[in-house]
């Protein structure tokens, strides 16, 4: 039953009708073949163009069967339906949390259609950690492919990702651009020279750059060698292009097997553009129209939780605020009682503190004594403040250093306690390693200058 919808679906997609009972009796005519059914519509449309000029396949290209591929009339596109195993899709880090939904494109009008999640489930037993070491081999051998193109061909070159496959080919749906896929032989006698001249011309690699996202991977690798089986390369060098369709599988637009020039390589890619423009640019109006109903409902959601809140604010505030002015008198009255003990507080420990210093300072000032007159044995100190203020004073020359100390501290200039007496030349602070020496011993006699520096 799932497979029966899914052709249906794709059927759909693909040619554009919209009626479900006229595409399941299609399919149901073509025994629910789904590439004979959509062979013979595309068959049916192409004869009823008749009068357009019809498109002659060149010969290098090949379906996956090695059959030649007729070109439908633009906008359809020669296609193909490509089941890829499980060890391909499972090695997509995008399906490492074990589910993928790949979006369908749609040729000739439509395609934007989702078909669902690949189930991949958790497993039993050790298939879990086998599926993490299977992606990271498949990471590995991407990487390694680009790195040794780069190095073996450094000239202008397709961008190729390194990534799984899978992941490229989510990245091109990402990009709305069709995947670039070339599968390398190293031991083909013809790869070398299809790399230099047609893969790495100026004009091919940078067609590939601007127009797909470019995948490659060597068939000696385990992936490279599973999408050589699944696309059916029978001679080399290969390349194809691809789109994402349903579940497990891809549609194969186009394939170039066996050496090509430049130009032919260019004219069959430039052909594969033109004929599925109609699929890009419906994908890229979907895409945008999707993205603008999404931010539409984003918006019409963003305005109901913002009018919801409003209200939920305004009930919130009418609650909160008796509570609040509750609150604002009651912090008021705590203050103002707690500033009124904060000011007493304050004055009183200002008093005390204040008295305490007068008492300092008259204490040291008593303890220097009188001053003494001028003599031989008399040194005169002059000592300049931080303020500018300028004090002097007669010292026995064999007072300490303690002693100066003690006459700032009584003159009460100063509203703090750390401070160094300094000499300016030669600059020496008088610290408290100093404060025993005598003014003699200190070399300030007999006339010394000092300033305050505060610490």
């Amino acid at each position: 039953m799932v497979d029966v919808a899914d052709k249906l679906a794709c059927f759909q997609a693909v040619t554009g009708l919209e009626d479900p009972d006229v595409c399941t009796d299609i399919l149901q005519a073509h025994g629910w073949d789904l590439e004979l059914a959509i062979s013979s519509f595309t068959s049916s449309n192409q004869a009823s163009a008749s009068n357009s000029e019809p498109r002659d396949s060149l010969n290098t290209t090949q379906s996956a069967s090695g059959s030649d591929l007729a070109a439908p009339p633009n906008p359809s596109i020669a296609w193909k339906l490509v089941t890829l195993p499980i060890s391909v899709i499972s090695g997509s880090l995008g399906l490492v949390s074990g589910a993928v939904g790949l979006g369908l494109w749609v040729a000739g009008g439509v395609l934007a259609y989702s078909l669902g999640m690949i189930g991949l489930g958790s497993g039993r037993g050790g298939e879990s950690s086998a599926r993490l070491v299977s992606v990271s081999a498949a990471a590995s051998e991407a990487m390694d492919f680009v790195a040794a193109f780069e190095r073996d061909y450094p000239m202008t070159r397709p961008n190729f990702v390194g990534e799984a496959f899978m992941d490229a080919l989510q990245r091109s749906r990402n990009a709305l651009k069709l995947l670039f896929v070339y599968l390398h032989s190293p031991d083909h006698p013809d790869s070398t020279v299809f790399c230099e001249r047609t893969l790495c011309s100026e004009a091919v690699a940078a067609f590939v750059n601007e127009n797909f996202v470019a995948w490659g991977a060597s068939i000696r690798a385990s992936e490279g060698f599973k999408m050589s089986n699944s696309l059916k390369a029978s001679r080399f060098p290969f390349c194809a292009v691809v789109m994402p369709t349903t579940n497990q599988r891809i549609a194969l637009l186009q394939q170039v097997e066996g050496p090509t020039s430049p130009e032919e390589m260019l004219s069959v890619l430039q052909r594969v553009i033109e004929e599925s423009a109609p699929v890009l640019v419906a994908a890229r109006l979907d895409a945008e129209e999707r993205r603008t109903n999404m931010r539409l409902r984003e918006e019409q959601d963003a305005a109901y939780r913002a009018a919801l809140e409003a209200d939920q604010a305004r009930e919130r505030q009418r609650r909160e605020e008796q509570e609040r002015l509750e609150r604002e008198a009651a912090e008021a009255e705590r203050k103002q009682k707690e500033e009124e003990e904060a000011r007493e507080r304050a004055a009183h420990e200002a008093a005390v503190k204040e008295a305490a210093r007068a008492r300092i300072r008259q204490e040291k000032a008593l303890s220097l004594g009188d001053e003494p007159e001028k003599g031989p044995s008399v040194t005169q100190v002059l000592v300049r403040f931080p303020t500018g203020e300028r004090k002097e004073r007669r010292f026995h020359n064999t007072a300490t250093i303690q002693s100066l100390y003690d006459y700032v501290d009584s003159l009460g200039c100063l509203e703090v306690e750390d401070y160094s007496l300094v000499s300016n030349f030669p600059r020496v602070a008088y610290g408290p390693e100093k404060r025993s020496l005598s003014l003699k011993e200190a070399g300030l006699h007999p006339q010394a200058s000092l300033f305050v520096e505060l610490n």
